[in-house]
């Protein structure tokens, strides 16, 4: 708290919340003579004063915090070997044809599409023959 930066800092505070204070003196001092508006601005310059000071104490108050240490890695993905381990494949529900066609041939063109993507999960579906057919 003492390194020039801080001291800068210390002193920076201290002549903002002086030049607000008398900002707000003068206000109260303007109101008394006649000038209704002042009142507010009276009000107004020691919320700003405050303002200062508590992001002051905020700021001491975060670097006198300790930095938290860096996060601590993740957990290692399960081995095939460890126990209760089920590979993704098995996880993943593989699309199958629906119940019957009932002669419907848009349903029967979107069960044999079905059924060549679930014969190897590696397909992509833009690579399905035909596509446009």
């Amino acid at each position: 708290m003492l390194t020039p930066r801080w001291i800068a800092r210390h002193l920076l505070v201290l002549g903002l919340v002086a030049a607000f204070l008398a900002l707000g003196w003068w206000q109260v001092r303007r109101a008394a003579a006649g000038n209704m508006l002042s009142y507010a601005y009276a009000v107004e310059w020691p919320v700003f004063a405050a303002f200062v000071v508590a992001l002051w104490v905020k700021e001491i108050r975060s670097s006198l915090r300790p930095s938290s240490a860096v996060p601590e890695p993740p957990p290692p993905p399960a081995q095939p070997s460890a126990p209760g381990y089920v590979p993704f494949a098995a996880v993943v529900a593989r699309p199958t044809p629906a119940g019957a066609d009932d002669g419907d041939p848009e349903l029967a063109a979107y069960n044999r599409y079905l059924a060549w993507l679930a014969a190897d999960p590696s397909r992509r579906p833009q690579d399905y023959p035909q596509k446009g057919a």
